[in-house]
C-alpha cells in the first residue's frame, strides 16, 4: 500500500489525492458490504435455529412415547432426534435466508440507508453483493446436506429404527395396546410382570392372507433363539376359518410357538429407501427387486437433491428483487412485501407437486430443473434492469393572437 501511494506521488499524471479517495472508496464498500453480510447472515443463523427448533419439537413429541411407555433409555431417544435435524436443516435453511434478506434490506429501505447508497453511486448489484454472497453460501451448504448428510444422518436412524425392533422387541410390546411386531402378525399383551411375563395374550398372523390364523393364550413369554425371536404361548387357542366352507377351526393347546424370524433379517438385506442413499446409489440401482420396482421414485429423488439447494439461491434473489428493483417508495414496501412471500409459497408448492409428478412419468424432471432456475433468472433481470422513466413532453406553446 505505501510503495503504491509513494508511486502516485512522484507520477505528474496521477495526483496522489484520486489515488487516496479510491483507497478510501474500496475500504468503505468493503465495510458496507461486511455490515449487510453480518447483519443477514446473523438473522439467517438465528431463524434457522428458531425454526428447526420448532420443527424439533413436533418431531420429538411423537418420539416420546417410546420413553414413557415403551421404556427405551433416553439416549436413545436422542439419538433419534439428532439424527433428523438434517432433514430439519435442509428444508428450513433456503426459508431462513429468504427471510433474513427481506428482513435486513426492507430495514435499510425503511432507515433511508438504501437511499443514502444509491446517492453514494453504489449500483443495484453492488448493493446485492452481500446477500448474493450469503445466497451463494446457503447453496453451498443446502447440496451438503442434500448430497452427504442427509443420506448420512437418515441411513442411520433407519438402522436404528430397525435394530430397535429385534434387539427390543420384548419393550415394544406395548400393554392394553394392538403392537406390529413385523409385516402380518399383531400381538396383543393385556398387562406384563416385572420378571417379562406376558398375560392375556392375542396374536393375529396375516402372512399368509388366504388363511389368517388367530391364537389366544392365558400366559407366555417372548425369548430369543439363534432362529430369531419366537412367541411362546400356554394354555390356549388357535383358531383359523376355512376359506372354503367359511368354518371356523379351533385347537385347544398347552403350548404353541410363532416364529418371528422377519424380525432376525440382516440390515444388508433391508431395502434402502430413498431418503436413505447417496446420490450415485439414486441414479445407478442395485439388483435387488425393491430397486426394480421403485425405480422411478429412486430417479425422481436424486433430481431432487440436485434441484433442491438452487431453491436457497432463488429465494434469496426474489427477497432482493422484491427490495431493490423497482423505484423508491415512501409510503413502504409492504405489497412487494406479501408478493414475494406469495411467490415463496408457490414455489414450494410446486416444487413438491413436481417431485411428486416425477415420480410417474420422467417427462415432468425437466420441469423441476425449469422451475429453481427460471425464478433466478427472472430475478437478476429484475435487478439489473434500468426503470424507464416517463417520458416528459414539452408543453404546447400559446397560439399566437389573431
Amino acid at each position: 500500500m505505501f510503495c503504491r501511494a509513494w508511486a502516485a506521488a512522484n507520477d505528474p499524471t496521477k495526483p496522489l489525492f484520486l489515488y487516496v479517495a479510491r483507497v478510501y472508496r474500496v475500504h468503505q464498500m468493503r465495510a458496507i458490504n461486511r455490515y449487510i453480510f453480518t447483519q443477514a447472515f446473523v438473522a439467517t443463523i438465528a431463524i434457522t435455529l428458531g425454526l428447526t427448533f420448532a420443527v424439533w419439537l413436533t418431531q420429538s413429541l411423537r418420539l416420546i412415547d417410546f420413553i414413557v411407555n415403551r421404556g427405551l433409555p433416553a439416549s436413545t431417544f436422542f439419538s433419534f432426534i439428532v439424527l433428523l435435524v438434517p432433514s430439519f436443516v435442509g428444508i428450513v435453511l433456503p426459508i431462513a435466508a429468504f427471510c433474513s434478506v427481506l428482513f435486513v434490506y426492507y430495514k435499510l429501505t425503511m432507515d433511508s440507508e438504501l437511499v443514502v447508497l444509491r446517492a453514494a453511486g453504489l449500483s443495484q448489484l453492488q448493493l446485492a453483493r452481500p446477500a448474493l454472497r450469503l445466497g451463494l453460501l446457503v447453496t453451498l451448504a443446502v447440496y451438503s446436506i442434500s448430497l452427504y448428510f442427509l443420506p448420512v444422518s437418515y441411513r442411520a436412524f433407519k438402522d436404528l429404527q430397525y435394530r430397535l425392533r429385534s434387539d427390543f422387541t420384548t419393550v415394544l410390546l406395548q400393554e392394553g395396546a394392538f403392537n406390529t411386531v413385523t409385516d402380518g402378525i399383531t400381538v396383543y399383551v393385556r398387562d406384563r410382570t416385572p420378571q417379562g411375563e406376558l398375560l392375556g395374550i392375542l396374536v393375529h398372523d396375516t402372512r399368509d392372507l388366504e388363511n389368517p390364523v388367530t391364537m389366544m393364550a392365558e400366559r407366555g413369554a417372548l425369548v430369543r433363539s439363534d432362529d430369531g425371536p419366537r412367541v411362546v404361548m400356554f394354555n390356549g387357542n388357535r383358531q383359523q376359518r376355512d376359506p372354503g366352507n367359511g368354518r371356523v377351526s379351533l385347537l385347544y393347546f398347552d403350548q404353541y410357538t410363532v416364529e418371528l424370524a422377519q424380525l432376525k433379517e440382516t440390515e444388508l438385506t433391508r431395502w434402502r429407501e430413498p431418503k436413505e442413499r447417496f446420490i450415485t446409489e439414486l441414479f445407478i440401482q442395485g439388483s435387488h427387486l425393491g430397486d426394480k420396482e421403485y425405480r422411478k421414485e429412486l430417479v425422481a429423488e436424486g433430481h431432487q437433491r440436485l434441484v433442491m439447494p438452487l431453491y436457497s439461491l432463488s429465494f434469496v434473489l426474489i427477497g432482493l428483487a422484491a427490495i431493490l428493483a423497482g423505484e423508491f417508495d415512501r409510503r413502504g414496501q409492504t405489497r412487494r412485501v406479501l408478493f414475494a412471500i406469495l411467490l415463496i409459497a408457490i414455489l414450494e408448492g410446486q416444487a413438491l407437486a413436481l417431485h411428486d409428478l416425477a415420480t410417474r412419468t420422467v417427462n415432468a424432471i425437466p420441469a423441476m430443473y425449469a422451475g429453481a432456475i427460471l425464478p433466478i433468472l427472472g430475478s437478476l433481470y429484475a435487478l439489473v434492469r434500468v426503470p424507464r422513466r416517463p417520458s416528459q413532453r414539452a408543453a404546447p406553446l400559446p397560439a399566437a393572437p389573431t
